[in-house]
């Protein structure tokens, strides 16, 4: 078990949000899932490409926000386009490389170009790339590039 584990509250999906997400990560499998007398799912327990989660089935009380995201270091625009089409369908695209699947949580999509370049050494080059990528919902590492490249 992991030190430190993200823990997700859901109304009653939580076993359902395990399976959808063990469905897109490779490497993911479910742990525990221990039962109320009901035979539904109390909690659960995952990990996806070895993040351990843990995940209650709490009720409607509380509700995700933007204020806590997960984060995805993709290396490749096709690793983004995949990830995004599978978390946000049914779910919410935001702007930067923010969405929100369909159970309201959020993640960031993020290709690891992104650092690149808006930490390059040129500072108009990378305020080029910051300005193409606040127009943009899911990144497009071309179009960063051709932005930092045009400053």
């Amino acid at each position: 078990m992991n030190k430190i584990s993200p823990f997700l509250w859901f109304n009653q999906q939580a076993e359902e949000a395990m399976n959808f997400y063990m469905s897109i990560f490779k490497n993911s499998k479910a742990l525990n899932i221990s039962r109320g007398p009901d035979g539904k799912a109390f909690t659960v327990s995952f990990e996806l490409d070895g993040q351990e989660f843990i995940a209650l089935n709490g009720g409607p009380e509380f509700k995700f926000s933007e204020a806590i995201s997960l984060f995805i270091n993709c290396e490749t625009q096709e690793e983004v386009d995949r990830l995004w089409e599978q978390l946000s369908a049914g779910g919410e695209e935001g702007q930067c490389g923010w969405l929100k699947d369909k159970f309201g949580l959020s993640w960031q999509i993020v290709p690891t170009a992104l650092g690149e370049v808006l930490s390059g050494p040129d500072p108009v080059k990378a305020q080029n790339a910051m300005q193409a990528m606040l127009k943009m919902k899911k990144l497009d590492i071309a179009e960063l590039k051709r932005a930092y490249e045009q400053g």
